[in-house]
Parts: structure tokens; sequence; C-alpha cells
């Protein structure tokens, strides 16, 4: 018999192992007594490598499967959201109210906008939810497509015109998120605040979160009052940062509600009201300068902004954290980071160019008009055929003009 040491991290329960043999694989599952709970083997007769490394597999996941459903489902309902309010507020208007950008509140008497915030509010716990289950890599960057949701269903149901480069940004945020889901990493499996812990007091995430905690106390109090209102990455800087906190809060909450029907003493572990207390503290301030940022700066350029750095610290928190790019290979990790340079740039697409008029038949138009001939190059042409080049005696001169 032969035995095989692992590191910690290798023997959680469920962890699955996958043993290489000359001839044959072993892939077994780990359960509470680090015990052979299940084993298949298959023919390998061209390995070379013999030893032991911990695989998962994201398409038998089911965890991974609940979090990607939560993650659209939140888009939907976030994307919903914004045209039924949008819609109430129109109602307001057209009947003569005062608008709310003006100071009327109105629409707190209208059930429409209520049913949108409601809609927003079940899209903003599902996407909790999604945090739960599966990789932030995953979870934060589908929520482009509540963009493109609200985008669509604006062109539909509010009669908003949606030109062809927002239609092309639409598929191309389409194309970037299939990416990413289908080369999304493996994150380490944490199940109880303790392991939350260890992973909160990493040097390395030590550092990290001292550096971003840092950066965004100079944005708040040194480079805000200066140049908060003329310097777009400022508010939209201090929103990103804190959400390294947040997505981080979520994480650990998630584990605590999880074990909380298990183990009720959860409620009382000091890391569970930490982590509240950071979260709803990241929330309240990340609303207060997404607001100025709003108020201030035009929204065609916030929102893409906005949704590439927050998305940026929050893939750079993960890796750093869960160590969720550990065991991709390197055809994942090009997958994973194009996949999220096309939703960039499909997003940027939808919001920038979403007020200039461009169709397809126009397009088409213009590409079949005849090329216009000025009756003022032919003279240019007459002109300067002196300052041709000398020809040859026997060669023949024509020159057409029509």
């Amino acid at each position: 018999m032969q035995y095989v040491h692992v590191s910690n991290d290798s023997c959680r329960n469920g962890s699955i192992i996958r043993l290489l043999c000359p001839s044959q694989t072993a892939v077994c599952i780990v359960n509470g007594e680090a015990s052979l709970l299940n084993t298949s083997f298959t023919n390998n007769h061209n390995a070379t490598e013999t030893g032991l490394s911990a695989v998962g597999n994201n398409w038998t996941n089911y965890n991974f499967w609940i979090g990607l459903t939560l993650a659209m489902l939140s888009a939907f309902l976030i994307g919903g959201s914004v045209m039924l309010k949008k819609k109430a507020l129109l109602r307001l208007a057209n009947n003569g109210q005062t608008r709310a950008g003006e100071g009327g509140h109105g629409y707190l008497k209208d059930w429409l906008w209520w049913s949108g915030l409601l809609t927003m509010g079940a899209g903003e716990v599902a996407n909790f939810a999604a945090y739960m289950f599966a990789p932030a890599t995953v979870v934060t960057p589908l929520g482009a497509l509540s963009v493109l949701i609200s985008a669509v269903l604006s062109s539909y149901l509010l009669g908003e015109t949606l030109n062809l480069l927002g239609k092309l940004g639409c598929v191309l945020s389409i194309l970037g998120s299939t990416l990413m889901v289908i080369h999304a990493p493996e994150e380490e499996e944490v199940t109880t605040l303790q392991q939350m812990t260890d992973k909160l007091l990493d040097p390395g995430f030590l550092v990290f979160a001292s550096i971003l905690l840092v950066a965004c106390l100079l944005l708040i109090f040194y480079f805000s009052p200066r140049v908060g209102q003329t310097n777009i990455l400022v508010y939209i800087g201090i929103c990103s940062l804190l959400g390294a906190f947040t997505v981080s809060s979520v994480k650990g909450l998630g584990i605590a509600i999880r074990t909380v029907f298990s183990d009720p003493a959860v409620v009382c572990h000091p890391l569970t009201w930490i982590l509240l207390a950071s979260l709803v503290s990241s929330i309240v301030v990340q609303v207060n300068y997404l607001n100025k940022s709003l108020d201030t700066f035009n929204t065609l350029l916030v929102y893409p902004i906005y949704y590439v750095c927050f998305t940026t610290i929050v893939l750079t928190t993960s890796i750093i954290l869960f160590k969720e790019w550990g065991t991709m290979s390197g055809v994942d990790v090009v997958g994973t980071v194009g996949g999220f340079l096309v939703i960039i740039l499909g997003v940027a697409m939808l919001h920038l160019f979403k007020d200039i008029h461009v169709t397809l038949e126009g397009l088409a138009s213009r590409m079949c008009q005849p090329l216009e001939v000025r009756r003022e190059d032919k003279h240019i042409l007459i002109e300067n055929m002196e300052s041709l080049p000398p020809m040859r005696e026997d060669a023949p001169r024509v020159f057409i003009i029509s």
C-alpha cells in the first residue's frame, strides 16, 4: 500500500481528488473520515504523470448552476425594474404632475413605481444570494446583462430607439458573458466562518485591503473636495474600491446564513457582525458617491466607467481572497479576460452611442450611392497635365474626360 500526503485544502469534505496512474485514473471524493465515497476508473495508457491533484468541474457543480441562475434572474429583475420605474415617471409627467427631477414626489403614490422598486429589491436579493453559490468572477460581470435587458425592454415597451450600434453592443455583452461562464474558475470552497476568518487574515489579502482602504480614504478626504466636481474618476473610484469590501462581506454573511440553521452560534460570532457592519457602511458610502457622480457627470460616461472599475476591483479581490484563478488553465484565463473585455466593449457601445441615429438600412443606402464626380475635378486634371513626367514619343497620349 502506498500513502500519498496532500495539503489540508485538498482534504476538505466534498473535495474531489484525482489519482493519476500509468494505466488508469481514479477519482475520489473526500468524506468525513477521508474515506473513498465514490471512485471511477478510466484507462490512460499514454499517461506519464503520477500524482494527486484536486479538481473541480463547474458543469457538475450544483452550487455553480444555482449561483449562475440567481445571477441571471437578478439581471432580469433589475433590468425590468428600471423600465417599470421609468414608465411610472413618464406617466406622471404626462399627467401634468411635477417631475421627480424638479422635486416632485408624486411617484410615491403610483403602484407601478412601487412595483419597480420591489422588483429591484428582489433582484438585489437574488444577486446577494448568487454570491453564496457561484464565484464572484461569474456573478459580478453578469450584472452587465441588466443594462442590456433594460435597453431592450425600453425599446419595445417605451418606444425608445435602439440603434444598430446598441444592438451590436447587446450581442457583444451576451457573447462576453457566455465566454466568462464557459471559462469560469473554480473557487476554493469556504464552508465555515473560521475558514473565512483565515482567508481574511491572510497576509496577502491584508496588504491588498490596506492599500484599498488608504486609497479610498485619500479619495474621500483629499481628492473629493478638491477635484471631485471636475474629475469623473474620483467619485467612481470611491464606489469601485469599496466593492472589494462589499463582495467579501457578502461572501462571509452568506456562509453565516447557510450555517445558522445547523449551528445557531454563528449569530454570536464576532466576524458575523463585523461583516454586517462592513457591508452596510460600504453600501451607504457607495450609494452616496454614485448619486454624486450621476448628478455631476454625464450618465453615458458614468455607467460604463463604473462597471469597468467596479468589476476589475471585484475580480482582483476574488483572485487574492478566494484563489479563484489558482487552478485555471491558460486557455481559461485568456477566455475569462477576453470575455470581460468583450462585455466592456458591449456596454460602452450601448451607452456611448445610444443617441446616434444609425440603422442598417441607412448604412446600406449610403454604400449603394454612386460616387459623385465634380466638374472641378476635370479642370484640375487638365491644368495638371503639363506637370506630368515626359512620355516616350511612341507612347499613345489618350485622355478621356466624360
